[in-house]
């Protein structure tokens, strides 16, 4: 998949595929909020296909847009990219940044689920 960075008009496209499977132009547009018009909608997909994060298949005389990859694999490449480039590729220093910006937010169900997850990675590790 291409690593470029997605505007926020592109984001939201990308939202609306994975959360659709696949859209059309018109789908997308239905989507996302004050959208712009149909043909800058029709302007971004050509633009995702470029970048690499989005394919097409014919159906008549419209196209429908799919990902090129899964949203798990694209989410890991991206947070992949955040953790290198703001966090010196350091789990600690994401994970200490996120419980600093959630102070008291956890629920006691989500700290104990960060505590299994710590737990699975360190008998993983062994």
């Amino acid at each position: 998949m291409a690593h470029s960075t997605l505007s926020r008009r592109e984001r939201q496209i990308m939202d609306v595929v994975y959360r659709l499977g696949e859209a059309t132009a018109a789908d997308i547009l239905a989507e996302i909020p004050e959208p712009p018009s149909y043909s800058a909608i029709r302007a971004l997909l050509r633009i995702l296909v470029d970048k690499g994060h989005l394919q097409h298949r014919e159906d008549g005389p419209r196209y429908i847009y799919g990902p090129t990859v899964s949203r798990q694999k694209a989410r890991a490449g991206a947070l992949a990219q955040l953790v290198n480039t703001f966090f010196d590729g350091s789990a600690t220093q994401v994970v200490s940044a996120l419980l600093d910006a959630s102070q008291g937010k956890l629920s006691k169900a989500e700290l104990d689920e960060l505590n299994a997850l710590i737990a699975a990675a360190r008998k993983k590790g062994r």
